[in-house]
This record gives structure tokens, C-alpha cells and sequence, in this order.
């Protein structure tokens, strides 16, 4: 889209509209575009972070050319992890095997009262019913980011995760819930580094909101101001240790 020389959108009536590229994401595979057109109608984003594993959705569409293309499927499965062409890891993507083609990316994944809950974005080639789609929670946000900064700045700590559940036990312990994410690989120099985090350290609070997800962290991280201390309440064997960082901006 980017070297796109003219843009138009075909809107549900059948009209078309220019539209041009406002600003857009890599490392989400997202992008804002804004009509010379007035007044469309818009649809409305729900909760993606509520999603359940056997969720009825419907992905909307032009699948190999086919206008108003609609399928529909179930949530496959949550937190999945998909390269962007960046190079960078989209976290807690959406699986679902609501069939998707070439053309259905950039479409919205809708629960059924009709609810964005995801941007459709890749499917495995070859595969059946391997389908993903960006969260709607994390798209809401990148918007936001790009339209008001112009490009979305990321607090970096230099860690690679992956969403477990706590053990009963431990639970109990410390008066813990759920899950938290935990650190399998930490970058040299970065900031997770400097600030003593470990591989195998279970991230259970950032600032004091709890993180249950890899959404919530890569929420909490993008909201956070860059270069500001922030402190990570973290599970280290069968302890709770407070870790403070200073994130650096993501490359």
C-alpha cells in the first residue's frame, strides 16, 4: 500500500471513494486510510480481550474477487504468535477456521451481534481452517497511536515471552489469579537486561495492573513513557521479586 499510486475504497452501496494513506504500522500490519467521503456509516469495535476458545465469528470480505464475501467459524485459538514482515512478533493474534483467501485481509473478524473483535490478516497456505487475525483491542489502539502521533512509539524491554498458567500453589501463596507471562529469552543490553530479569521469570504485574495476557503486556509496554521507570512484579521460582526498568523505544 505504501507504493500505491491511487487508492479507492468501494464502499456497500456499490460507490467509490478515494482514499489515501494517512499512516500505517509494519510491525501490526496495519494502516489508517481516510475518505474524501462523508458520513459512512462505521462499525463498532467490542472487547476481543473477552474472546473464548469456540466463540462463534464471522470474517467479512472480497475473497478472490468476490464482493461482500461473509464465513463463518469459531475461535480456534487465542495468544497465538505471527511474523509481521517486519520481522517482529504480533502477539496473542486470533486463530479462528473461518475461511479466509487472498482479499479478505484488512477485513474485519466480527462477533455475532456484529462487533469488530479482529482485523483478518494471514491464513497457512495449504492448510484447512488456519486462519488469524489481528485483536481488535490491539488494532483500537495502534489506531489511536498512528492518528494522533503519526506513527506508534513502543516502550522496548528486550524479552520474549509466552502466556502460562500459574500453578495452583503458587496462587495460593501470594494471593495470585490466572496466568502471567513468562520470560523465555532476554536480549543482551536491552532494557530487561540491565534490570536483572531472567529467563524464566513469570511477569505478573506491570505498574500495579495485573498482566494475564501478552495483550496486557504489550499494552502496558505501549502506553508506558519511554525511558520512565517501570516496575515489574515478577514470580522468580517460588518468589515474588519487584524488578525496576527503564524501557528503551522499540528499534
Amino acid at each position: 500500500m505504501q507504493k500505491a499510486e491511487r487508492i479507492e475504497v468501494q464502499l456497500q452501496d456499490g460507490k467509490t471513494a478515494a482514499a489515501r494513506l494517512v499512516r500505517d504500522d509494519p510491525h501490526t500490519d496495519l494502516a489508517v486510510l481516510r475518505l474524501s467521503e462523508s458520513s459512512v456509516p462505521a462499525a463498532r469495535f467490542g472487547d476481543s480481550a473477552k474472546l473464548g476458545v469456540g466463540q462463534l465469528v464471522v470474517a467479512l470480505g472480497n475473497p478472490l474477487g468476490f464482493q461482500a464475501t461473509v464465513t463463518a467459524g469459531v475461535v480456534s485459538a487465542l495468544c497465538r504468535t505471527l511474523l509481521a514482515q517486519s520481522g517482529r512478533l504480533i502477539e496473542n493474534v486470533i486463530q479462528t477456521d473461518a475461511a479466509l483467501n487472498p482479499g479478505n485481509s484488512g477485513g474485519p473478524l466480527v462477533d455475532f451481534p456484529g462487533r469488530i473483535v479482529g482485523i483478518n490478516t494471514a491464513i497457512i497456505t495449504g492448510s484447512q481452517g488456519i486462519c488469524f487475525a489481528i485483536p481488535g483491542n490491539i488494532a483500537q489502539w495502534v489506531v489511536s497511536q498512528l492518528i494522533q502521533s503519526g506513527r506508534v512509539r513502543r516502550a522496548y524491554l528486550g524479552v520474549t515471552g509466552q502466556l502460562v498458567e500459574l500453578e495452583r500453589p503458587l496462587q495460593v501463596r501470594h494471593q495470585l489469579a490466572g496466568s502471567g507471562v513468562r520470560i523465555f529469552e532476554v536480549q543482551p543490553d536491552a532494557a530487561a537486561a540491565r534490570a536483572g530479569l531472567l529467563a524464566g521469570d513469570v511477569i505478573i504485574e506491570i505498574d500495579g495492573r495485573r498482566v494475564q495476557s501478552l495483550d496486557d503486556l504489550q499494552i502496558a509496554l505501549g502506553r508506558h513513557p519511554i525511558g520512565s521507570p517501570l516496575a515489574l512484579r515478577v514470580l522468580r521460582g517460588e518468589d515474588l521479586v519487584t524488578v525496576q526498568a527503564r524501557p528503551t523505544e522499540l528499534p
